[in-house]
């Protein structure tokens, strides 16, 4: 329904004389703005997110037993293969002891047995003395094993394949298990043939995750260069200090181009889950009391309180009692009241709303 201006009439009394004169001033012609249309789609881009390189495995090698270094025979850079021997321990006091268990386990086992013969005979053995001499055969088997288990540690192997990244021992010198964090391992290897990318993402990028989704990313190293990883481990949680959520991403890396340490920038790629109503940048009003759009409807003004989202492209997502196909001022403007007539045009199309 169109509102009519009525008109306005001035008398002028032009002279003692004469009669007055009406005079009709014609009613304002309505303000003419450009409008556009709200769109609805699903809003992808992406967003900047730094994160950090990891190895697939990393681990500091300690020795399981005090000992004294034989022969060390790998490098830093060194590659080497599972089971692989990285060094020799020489320990003369547990081959000592494993060899006193031994001739204890012989000794024994050889009484045990001659009771087990002499039992079979009835009264002659106390059923009671052959059961402490099993037992003590028993014990004397695991104090054994024991010590052969810990002189196996005296050969010092890869626990995987990978590359040495730091050796900390030379022959001849004294080493023991860890004791604390002031303790010197003896290497420190990594696997680099598949990596761990961590990226801290924003709270606001949460949501639109997608799991299992490639992406790319590149480091300072190769400038100009994209690589590709997979989202994978989200933790599921926001950290409350930073509101963003740990993310791995796993990197084949079977060129060992990328090392850990290194720095990456991740483009995430981010998708809403429905489709988000959009309108132009300039279209949004902002004021100390409010943020609002100015919706034409039968050629007034009506203002719709909205809330700001992400921007896609020159279009930002807004939050309101807005429809897909409402018309809103372009450029909007603070001074258009809620009720003020004007005479809409159609502004030029708008580029899409993806990047």
């Amino acid at each position: 329904m169109t509102r009519a201006a009525p008109a306005v009439s001035l008398t002028v009394l032009l002279g003692a004389c004469t009669s007055p004169t009406r005079v009709i001033v014609p009613p304002a012609a309505p303000r003419e703005v450009r409008v556009v249309p709200v769109v609805s789609r699903v809003v992808r881009f992406e967003d900047r997110v730094p994160a950090e390189i990891f190895g697939w495995y990393w681990v500091a090698i300690y020795p399981r037993v005090s000992a004294f270094a034989e022969d060390v025979l790998v490098d830093r850079s060194d590659h080497v293969r599972k089971g692989q021997l990285l060094a020799r321990l020489v320990a003369p006091e547990l081959v000592a002891d494993r060899a006193q268990a031994e001739a204890t386990l012989i000794g024994d086992r050889a009484t045990m047995l001659r009771l087990r013969r002499a039992a079979r005979t009835p009264g002659a053995v106390a059923k009671n003395d052959l059961e402490l001499a099993e037992a003590r055969a028993r014990a004397d088997r695991e104090r054994r094993d024991a010590l052969r288990t810990l002189e196996g540690y005296l050969r010092v192997v890869a626990p995987f394949d990978g590359v040495i990244t730091e050796r900390d021992v030379h022959p001849g010198a004294l080493v023991g298990p860890s004791s604390g964090p002031e303790s010197q391992p003896l290497f420190r290897m990594v696997k680099l043939s598949r990596l761990r990318v961590t990226a801290e993402v924003p709270e606001a990028d949460v949501g639109a995750m997608l799991d299992g989704a490639k992406v790319l990313f590149s480091v300072r190293a190769w400038p100009g260069r994209r690589f590709e990883g997979v989202i994978r481990r989200p933790a599921y949680a926001l950290e409350t200090k930073t509101r963003t959520m740990p993310v791995e991403l796993d990197f084949e890396n079977p060129e060992q181009r990328i090392e850990p340490g290194m720095y990456a920038e991740i483009q995430w790629p981010v998708e809403r889950p429905v489709p988000s109503l959009l309108v132009p940048a300039s279209a949004i009003v902002t004021t100390p009391e409010a943020l609002f759009v100015l919706r034409v409807e039968e050629n007034h003004v009506e203002r719709v309180s909205v809330e700001r989202g992400l921007a896609a492209g020159s279009l930002v997502e807004v939050f309101g009692a807005l429809a897909p196909g409402d018309l809103v001022v372009e450029k909007g403007d603070a001074e258009l009241t809620p009720g003020t007539e004007v005479a809409p045009h159609p502004a030029q199309p708008r580029p899409t709303a993806e990047r």
